[in-house]
């Protein structure tokens, strides 16, 4: 039994994420024909990885700003572990993780996941149970 609430949203996510994924794309294919979804698919891949990049560039160019100023870069480690899990969603084929990896690279709507990534440091550093490795 997994007791690890962690553990358990990722073996959830992992189970159901690939069948809503199957489904948007037959349901896509069944509308709009198998090749343009194929194309489809390919396109959004490959403008997700061009914005990955390109978000990926300014948030470095931030970090070592801060860096040479002197600052810990804290924000813009936030923003480069969004713009590095959005550009993974991007490149893996399916319309739904398209939607969630564009939203976390868009400057426009990064800071929002910012703000709950960092509450979920802060909850689980507050409780001592934040942890990098578990070993």
């Amino acid at each position: 039994m997994i007791r690890h609430p962690m553990i358990r949203l990722l073996v959830i996510l992992l189970l159901v994420l690939p069948a809503l994924e199957i489904s948007g794309l037959l349901l896509a294919g069944r509308l709009i024909g198998g090749w343009p979804t194929f194309l489809l698919i390919l396109l959004t891949g490959l403008i997700g990885a061009v914005l990955a990049r390109r978000e990926g560039r300014k948030v470095w160019a931030m970090a070592r700003q801060q860096l040479s100023m002197g600052q810990i870069p804290g924000q813009s480690i936030l923003h480069g572990i969004c713009v590095f899990i959005g550009g993974i969603l991007l490149v893996t084929p399916g319309f739904f993780t398209d939607i969630a990896g564009f939203l976390l690279v868009f400057p426009a709507t990064r800071p929002f996941f910012v703000s709950l990534l960092l509450r979920f440091i802060r909850k689980h550093m507050e409780g001592g149970t934040f942890r990098i490795f578990r070993l």
